[in-house]
């Protein structure tokens, strides 16, 4: 089933499109009455092609086929009041009206069929990514948890961002990340990662070896990435091969205990996450940060833990490279650090709501690259 935003987008385009329809008749109209007005040395026949061809660029092949009837009748109307239909410079008008009705109308057929196939791979898309990037629980133990993907193309539904979260014994754990590269390889790597991380939560380790079975879990096999690379090699086409490049992940993984207020974070090569404290934003950077996620294999790599306060009335902003690499039409970079100062206390749904919107503000309405958010409140102990 579509999204409410997908099928509200859908009746739009259909109130537009009707309120379209009445511009060719309109015109077939007033180029009639214009032309059996007009001097006898005066047609303006022609002009009524352009009837059925405005009415193939919005509506179907019935509607644009029914636009060209009515033009020809119009045509077969001017040419009884001004001479009669034998006349050969009508005949002639009337012939090329119902050639290029015929043409447009089958061209509308084409663009039909063609609007209805990206219709389906949206549907098909936007199902992808709720199985893919299932949504955030609102609550996990003291958390209160809101999250927002946006998409850098108007017509995608889903990329190479990811972010998850998994209840444990004593509390939460979550992941956001960042798939180098775009299209259906990123969303795959990012479908590798989330179904790794769910099924390792689930396995009680500490975080770093967590991390470190995550790694293996979705590097490469060294002896498949050598015959890939043999195989470049062979033809000289692996440098321009998007699927024979490198493929790595930042990361940000995340621990969150319920009776703890701290937070154990290893962080992947990640932007570090911004702490909202009484108005202030602290960004977590760790001391010492792991290489992303495939690419450990090729240094020596200890995954270590480090912890940061998280008290009751905090607030966690987690957040990917598209939202501080957005620009403004200057070239100058989202400020998050300084917007996310400007709206603490609202809440994570809220703060989140109001980030995105300036964001695509900042941005002209349209980003440079995908961007997920995610925001973290953790509540007073109750009782």
């Amino acid at each position: 089933m579509a999204s409410p935003r997908f099928l509200e987008s859908i009746r739009e385009s259909r109130r537009r499109r009707n309120a379209l329809v009445a511009t060719p008749f309109a015109l077939i109209a007033a180029v009639t009455v214009v032309d059996v007005i007009a001097p006898p040395d005066v047609h303006l026949g022609p002009f009524l092609v352009a009837a059925p061809a405005l009415a193939a660029s919005f509506t179907g092949p019935r509607t644009t086929a029914f636009v060209g009837v009515v033009a020809v009748l119009a045509q077969s109307l001017v040419a009884v009041s001004r001479t009669s239909l034998n006349d050969l410079n009508h005949t002639y008008q009337i012939i090329a009206l119902v050639l290029i009705s015929v043409i447009v109308t089958f061209f509308a057929h084409l663009r039909v069929r063609n609007e209805r196939a990206v219709t389906q791979l949206r549907s098909v898309a936007e199902a992808a990514q709720r199985v893919v990037l299932r949504p955030l629980p609102a609550r996990s133990g003291p958390l209160r948890i809101s999250s927002v993907y946006l998409a850098a193309e108007a017509e995608a539904q889903i990329g190479g961002d990811l972010y998850a979260a998994a209840r444990t014994m004593g509390g939460t754990r979550l992941i956001i990340g960042d798939v180098r590269g775009k299209g259906l390889a990123a969303i795959g790597e990012a479908a590798s990662v989330l179904g790794a991380f769910h099924a390792l939560s689930r396995q009680r380790w500490p975080l770093p070896e967590l991390v470190a079975h995550l790694e293996t879990s979705i590097a490469p096999d060294p002896d498949e990435a050598d015959a890939a690379h043999a195989g470049a090699d062979g033809d000289g086409d692996g440098e321009d091969d998007p699927g024979l490049a490198e493929s790595f992940v930042t990361a940000a993984v995340l621990d969150i205990p319920d009776d703890a207020a701290e937070i154990h974070l290893v962080s992947c090569g990640h932007p570090p996450p911004l702490l909202l404290r009484a108005g202030e934003v602290i960004p977590l950077a760790v001391r010492t940060p792991a290489p992303p996620l495939g690419l450990a294999r090729l240094v020596i790599t200890e995954h270590t833990a480090e912890t940061f306060g998280f008290e009751a009335g905090d607030t966690l902003l987690l957040y990917t490279d598209g939202v501080i690499e957005s620009r403004d039409r200057s070239g100058h970079f989202y400020p998050l650090r300084e917007r996310a100062a400007s709206r603490f206390g609202t809440g994570p749904e809220a703060l989140l709501e109001s980030l995105c919107a300036d964001l695509l503000r900042h941005a002209g309405g349209r980003l440079g690259d995908d961007a997920a958010l995610v925001a973290i409140e953790r509540l007073p102990a109750s009782g």
